[in-house]
């Protein structure tokens, strides 16, 4: 038997316990894949690429594992500024830190540049990886062969692989078993009822920044943040009031639209997703400022939550 630190009790022998990176470039599905492992929205998805800006956790405990999924923003070959050379020191961050890698790659197109560059930093890493071929469903049967090889062939023979659909929960059973098979043993990091170490507040940030991709998408450029300014959860409803910040004069005007009326799309449809996370009524207030160029402000992206741990 093994004894829980966390609530000193005792654990089953083998009990496995360990974090498990999830890294891929932009867009390839890693939040949707962390939310349907979850059964439960704790990450933000949109079709847009760098949707996710922060390293998250996802967090499950089974009476005889706890496994810890870091849910990455995607890499890419080249940052373009600030912004993307912070969400790459995470990334890499948490690649470096993991008991597993889960490399997720998208199998309706073929490998990129991007695609090898990662499997140069995969193939550096210390921990076992776990190739998770994602959007088998968009895979013409007589390409299935040769992308799946294609994939294959940037990593060692011996790798394991799985070709899945994380939007349709295809394969879901098998790939958590394929992790579960590569996890160490060890005793809980988290307590038991614990799904995410992000706050509550950030969570709530990140779903009205969700509302700004899926409401506007080509309509803005994805220079966009969101700093909650206040969150009184002592009130009933819960009390949230929020400020969206962009680069332009003129993306303000877009995001609050004619009226205020698409400000308000944003803030109704952020305010359904936080109280279905919540499973409490929310008060939700949105206003709208310019910080020009603030994805090159190092400052600015320390107050908007971004900056790199010193």
């Amino acid at each position: 038997m093994t004894t829980d630190p966390l609530l000193d009790t005792a654990l089953p022998a083998g009990h496995k316990a360990g974090f498990v990176a999830v890294i891929g470039r932009p867009n390839v599905g890693k939040s949707t894949l962390l939310n349907a492992l979850l059964k439960q929205k704790i990450a933000i998805v949109s079709p847009r690429p760098q949707t996710t800006r922060l390293n998250q956790l996802g967090i499950i405990t089974e009476p005889d594992h706890q496994i810890i999924f870091v849910d990455t923003p995607g890499l890419m070959h080249k940052a373009a500024h600030k912004l993307d050379e912070t969400m790459l020191a995470r990334a890499l961050e948490a690649l470096n830190d993991a008991d597993l890698v889960v490399w997720l790659v998208d199998a309706s197109t073929p490998p990129g540049e991007d695609d090898i560059a990662i499997s140069e930093i995969v193939g550096r890493s210390s921990s076992p990886v776990v190739l998770a071929m994602n959007k088998n469903d968009l895979v013409a049967i007589d390409e299935v062969l040769p992308r799946t090889t294609a994939y294959r062939d940037l990593l060692t023979p011996e790798t394991p692989w799985l070709f899945f659909s994380a939007e349709r929960k295809q394969g879901l059973p098998e790939l958590y078993a394929l992790i579960l098979e590569h996890l160490p043993e060890g005793p809980r990091f988290y307590p038991e009822d614990q799904v995410t170490e992000t706050y509550v507040r950030d969570i709530a940030a990140e779903m009205v920044r969700e509302q700004v991709l899926l409401q506007l998408r080509d309509e803005i450029p994805h220079g966009t943040a969101v700093v909650i300014t206040q969150f009184r959860e002592n009130e009933i409803p819960l009390h949230i009031e929020a400020t969206i910040y962009v680069e332009k004069p003129n993306h303000k005007q877009i995001v609050i639209g004619a009226g205020g009326q698409q400000l308000k799309s944003i803030g109704r449809a952020a305010r359904q997703e936080i109280e279905k996370l919540l499973e409490q009524r929310i008060y939700l207030a949105l206003w709208v400022k310019v910080a020009p160029k603030w994805r090159q402000n190092e400052a600015q992206l320390k107050s908007f939550g971004y900056g790199q741990d010193e």
